[in-house]
């Protein structure tokens, strides 16, 4: 169990003396309208909470009420479940679990399901535990999923560390532990792969939950036996067929919106129009950088977007709290406001709009009005989670890429980046040669991995278009999923060997450049993913960076997303690693040239 937070087995007996009107409660909220999610119903009910659950709820809550009982006059606002996130990454914020945590609670997120094979990638087991570790410290319900993929594609990049199946076998027994993360190698689990399935067996041997990840658009005889390996979810759906043949096949269809994934308005139709069973529907949002989080919201956000897509405010509501506590076998636990549950609850005066006005998590009020009413501690960080950069200084020459002898153009494999979704394209072009070196044109420009976990110098030279830069600039970062080497992006080579030294030099983060100056830099010292700043200054940094790529010619949404992405070998079309260009429709390493001319 969490930190400072009691069983339901340890206060039944008060639960019950509450309800029964032998005892008094800790809080009673009357006079609202409370929205019961397992009903689909608003019901002009009251509510009772003792040690931290919810005792009573039901017409009349007066006899729960003792001299000592806070009584909460909730004047007509709406009594909703606290919101759940049925998946998603911290790291993604560029935050620690607690200043995460300090983000999203004045939102209304009071459970969050995380998957934190980012840093698993970098520290590989021991950064879990650090993770899992702060998780259990926070006053909202913060549960881990063990990584299942680092390597993410076994042979295709190099990772800090690898998981094991004995790791994830000995991850089941943490207190905080939920289930297995997301199952990226689909094609191991395809073609019966003894250590994806050795880990997915651990983890439905210890109960728990196997996540899903198939981003492959194949919907044959692979997808079946994608499920049949037993991905229980899968969040890689981007359109309404993707979403009806994964609940059909007995999963639970994720639909996202973070910070660059606008999936939810192409799936919802599955229920919507379609008018398939809601129950199997759930909202998540995978990745939000800290500049959606302060500013635009978490899963109040994504809630917001599905009734704006013309889903029912309630079916909504059911998709954040309910379906997903349900999903991971917590029903009995939280997700709905519901006698033994945890008092997890949001008062908010619309349901269409979702103003988040009063949070309530374990029976306290963490949030008012938008501001956070309670702290959320902080794991000592060791000196080993802070030093993870470990590479000599580059020379813009490390960015060249040689022609073939004699080529006075080349014809180039090329990342096509599509705005607001993680697949990629994969294009070619007809490029320059200048001096015995490819040149970028136009919309085209370089992309280099860079190896940051050894030491070992290696530098994979590519190219990238659909950002929209122009002029000399180059923006490097250390979050580069799900490997974490180091991505940099760039029109001009100088300005890539100044990015990447700028990040060798605080130790990570992500940094833009243009014309010979640093525009924007946001520090990341933990494990070159997260920082150790207050949520609203990490924002404030992320906004500018956004700003800066904007200066430098980016019209994208939210682009930094997309930028992070460009190495994440599981998602096609094609992407980069530090082993060579990938292409990810065929799971193998490719030749960045086509032909030469």
């Amino acid at each position: 169990m969490e930190l400072h937070f009691k069983s339901w087995a340890d206060v039944a007996p008060r639960l019950v003396a509450v309800a029964a009107g032998r005892a008094p409660a800790d809080l009673v909220i009357s006079g609202g309208r409370l929205v019961n999610v397992q009903t689909r119903e608003v019901l002009d009910w009251q509510v009772a909470v003792a040690d931290g659950r919810f005792a009573y709820i039901g017409p009349d809550a007066s006899h729960c009420v003792g001299p000592d009982t806070r009584v909460i006059a909730a004047e007509g606002r709406y009594l909703i479940p606290g919101l759940c996130d049925g998946h998603m990454h911290i790291e993604s914020g560029m935050l620690t679990p607690a200043e995460f945590a300090a983000a999203v609670i004045p939102h209304g997120t009071t459970t969050m399901f995380t998957d934190p094979h980012e840093i698993a990638n970098v520290l590989g087991l021991r950064g879990v535990r650090m993770m899992h570790d702060e998780a259990l410290m926070q006053p909202i319900n913060i549960y881990t999923q063990m990584p299942s993929c680092a390597p993410s594609a076994p042979g295709l990049e190099t990772t800090g560390f690898e998981i094991s199946a004995e790791d994830v076998a000995e991850a089941m027994a943490w207190p905080g532990i939920i289930g297995l993360g997301e199952m990226m190698n689909f094609p191991g689990v395809i073609n019966g792969d003894p250590q994806m399935l050795a880990e997915m067996a651990a983890t439905m041997n210890a109960g728990k939950t196997v996540g899903g990840h198939y981003a492959s658009p194949d919907k044959g005889r692979d997808f079946s036996a994608y499920v049949a390996g037993g991905a229980a979810d899968d969040h890689e759906g981007t359109a309404e067929a993707d979403a009806i043949a994964r609940v059909r096949n007995g999963m639970k269809s994720m639909m996202r919106l973070g910070s660059a994934w606008y999936d939810v308005e192409s799936q919802i139709t599955a229920v919507t129009e379609k008018g398939l069973d809601p129950r199997n529907f759930i909202l998540c949002t995978d990745d939000c950088h800290s500049g959606t989080l302060v500013n635009d919201g978490h899963m109040n956000r994504v809630v917001r977007h599905a009734i704006a897509c013309g889903c029912d405010p309630l079916v909504a509501l059911q998709m954040a709290t309910i379906n997903t506590a349900t999903h991971f076998g917590l029903e009995r636990e939280l997700g709905s406001i519901t006698p033994g549950r945890r008092a997890d609850l949001i008062l908010t005066s619309d349901l269409k709009t979702l103003p988040i006005e009063h949070v309530i998590a374990r029976g306290q009020t963490v949030a008012m009005d938008g501001k956070i009413t309670v702290d959320c501690p902080h794991y000592d960080w060791p000196d080993a989670a802070r030093q993870t950069v470990h590479m000599k200084p580059l020379t813009a020459d490390r960015f060249a890429i040689a022609a073939p002898d004699g080529a006075n153009t080349v014809r180039a494999k090329v990342i096509g980046v599509v705005e607001n979704q993680a697949p990629t394209e994969a294009l070619s072009a007809e490029l320059p040669v200048i001096d015995g070196r490819v040149t970028g044109q136009g919309d085209t420009y370089q992309i280099a991995l860079v190896e940051r976990h050894r030491g070992t110098g290696g530098v994979t030279n590519g190219f990238v278009s659909g950002f929209g830069y122009t002029g000399q600039m180059a923006m490097a970062s250390t979050v580069a999923h799900d490997s974490h080497h180091m991505i940099v992006v760039g029109t001009d080579r100088d300005m890539m060997a100044k990015a990447a030294n700028r990040l060798a030099e605080v130790g990570g983060g992500v940094t833009i450049w243009k014309d010979g100056a640093e525009l924007a830099l946001v520090e990341l010292p933990i494990a070159g993913l997260m920082s150790d700043r207050p949520a609203a200054e990490v924002a404030a940094k992320a906004e500018a960076l956004v700003a800066a790529m904007a200066a430098c010619g980016c019209k994208l949404n939210n682009a930094y997303m997309q930028h992070s992405l460009l190495a994440l070998v599981v998602i096609p079309a094609l992407r980069i690693s530090d082993l060579g260009l990938v292409d990810v429709t065929k799971f193998a390493l490719t030749d960045l040239f086509e032909e030469n001319t």
